[in-house]
């Protein structure tokens, strides 16, 4: 099981403005902001569903390559709502809501692009 994961950005503090209006649809806050002097690196933003943070940006240089990150909703509006959010906030289309039958039957997700280009997707894995 994992614990939380963090990824690098170029901007902390666009993608920090990009995550808090893209993650809120699901429950999700900024909890927590680090900076630099205490990290001993770069400044950090914790976001999660209160009270502890499960996904982290860190500042100043993006992972590279891009990577993939896909947060588990328990419905099939939420990866709806998260799509509309995420464009809203300035993400990119990467593939919009719908079933992804390749995957299983009841995979249904949307995919947006963050600043950085990471691939950020919302997916419900229970029938409609």
């Amino acid at each position: 099981m994992i614990d939380h994961i963090g990824i690098g950005v170029s901007d902390l503090a666009a993608s920090t403005a990009f995550y808090r209006k893209a993650l809120q649809s699901l429950g999700y806050e900024l909890l927590l902001e680090v900076p630099a002097e205490l990290t001993g690196s770069s400044a950090v933003a914790g976001f999660g569903v209160p009270p502890k943070p499960d996904f982290w940006i860190g500042g100043g240089k993006s992972t590279v390559p891009p990577v993939h990150v896909a947060f588990r909703v328990a419905s099939r509006a939420q990866v709806d709502a998260f799509y509309r959010a995420a464009l809203a906030a300035g993400g990119r289309d990467n593939g919009a809501p719908g079933l992804r039958p390749e995957y299983h039957p009841n995979y249904y997700g949307a995919f947006v692009l963050d600043p950085d280009r990471h691939n950020v997707e919302a997916v419900c894995h229970d029938a409609d």
